[in-house]
């Protein structure tokens, strides 16, 4: 038998901007349904990185010393090191904000602290291990979802339906929505190394391509920049990549020399975002409107600012009636330009990601303005940390 839910609004993906929104909803006494296609969170190579916007809101919720007792580790500045001269490339000190630092913590970890949050609201239910499949309209109006969960076949009809599944979403192509891509020149290969007592790596080393060094304890999370379309999975592009690993960092080339095909995941980058955000009864948000590259690990932090302003607009309205198309575009003409912006610029970093030259080889120009200038390393702190357009609760 099916299952039929009424609820105020339904999210799909339980994902940092879904939970955020039903969190907020929630908050403002709505009846909010988040269905997640998995029984928990705990998948490995997702983005970690909390920016200080994102602590900053934390702190407006009264979340902040919740995510400080998690595991987690603290970057005050991002740096790089290319051909072993090491720069400061964004500097988060002098923000003006609770916490001036870039925090990593598992996705898993951040996502079960904002499921907590939520729960405590009776308005709140996270319904997991159920995968939505489809839309459901009424007279040209999307009024619910179809799902699939652990009893079967589930109906929920709601007055807004929240597409925050991601960027492989199949929801939006169901409401007829479709992604424009930008080109992107890179993909990213994740895999693991063993961590010795002590041992350490610079966060970002360049120079004949770029590695990315994340210190998670008992292990370090590396993801190594390639050029888009060169992983085809076979032993020959894994000895191509162990060899550049060893130009890059000897060390980290040599760490890997252990590592196998099964232990490295590809992530294929796309910059792409969806032209209109909504249509009646339904809106987009996070990666299921704009995908972003993991240059500068903006992506969660844009899609929880995209949370925070759909919560402040379309709650007042929620409180009142059905949103209107006019109310939905108010969301995407707020944060659309944010994402343009946020994505020019990962577009044009794109070629310093992936540049290689001899070690003797003078820096680039950029990097040569960055070690000339050292205060310009504040105003990428400012961009990084907080964003095009911070958003906030009030």
């Amino acid at each position: 038998m099916d299952t039929r839910i009424e609820t105020d609004v339904v999210i799909a993906g339980g994902g940092p901007a879904g939970l955020m929104l039903g969190l907020l909803l929630a908050r403002r006494g709505l009846d909010v349904a988040v269905l997640e296609k998995h029984a928990d969170f705990l998948r490995d190579f997702r983005g970690d990185t909390i920016h200080p916007s994102t602590q900053e809101l934390l702190g407006e919720l009264g979340l902040l010393d919740e995510f400080l007792a998690r595991p987690h580790a603290d970057m005050p500045r991002i740096t790089l090191s290319w051909h072993g001269t090491v720069l400061t490339m964004a500097d988060f000190r002098r923000l003006p904000t609770r916490r001036k630092v870039m925090s990593f913590m598992p996705q898993w970890d951040f996502l079960d602290m904002l499921a907590d949050a939520a729960a405590r609201y009776d308005g709140f239910r996270l319904l997991r291990s159920t995968r939505v499949d489809d839309v459901i309209r009424e007279s040209g109006r999307i009024v619910g979802v179809t799902a699939t969960g652990p009893e079967g076949r589930a109906e929920i009809r709601a007055r807004l339906v929240v597409d925050a599944s991601g960027r492989d979403s199949t929801l939006r192509g169901g409401a007829g929505l479709a992604p424009v891509g930008v080109a992107a020149a890179m993909d990213v290969l994740w895999f693991r190394l063993p961590k010795q007592a002590g041992e350490t790596h610079p966060f970002v080393q360049a120079g004949a391509g770029m590695i990315i060094a994340i210190d998670r304890d008992d292990f370090f999370q590396i993801a190594h920049v390639i050029p888009a379309g060169s992983w085809t999975g076979t032993p020959d592009d894994l000895a191509r990549m162990k060899q550049r690993l060893l130009r890059i960092s000897p060390r980290i080339g040599a760490a890997a020399a252990d590592v196998q095909l099964d232990g490295v995941h590809l992530l294929r980058v796309r910059l792409e975002r969806l032209r209109r955000w909504y249509v009646d009864g339904m809106l987009c948000i996070g990666d299921a409107a704009h995908a972003m590259s993991p240059a500068g690990g903006v992506g969660i932090n844009l899609a929880i600012q995209d949370a925070v302003a759909t919560a402040r607009i379309l709650g007042p309205v929620l409180r009142k009636r059905n949103p209107r198309p006019a109310d939905l575009r108010r969301v995407q003409r707020r944060r659309m330009w944010p994402v343009v912006v946020t994505q020019a610029v990962q577009r044009a970093m794109q070629r310093p990601l992936l540049a290689t030259s001899p070690s003797d080889a003078p820096l680039p120009r950029p990097l040569r303005t960055m070690r000339r200038h050292p205060a310009l390393a504040h105003l990428t702190g400012r961009f990084v940390g907080l964003g095009a357009r911070p958003e906030h609760l009030v």
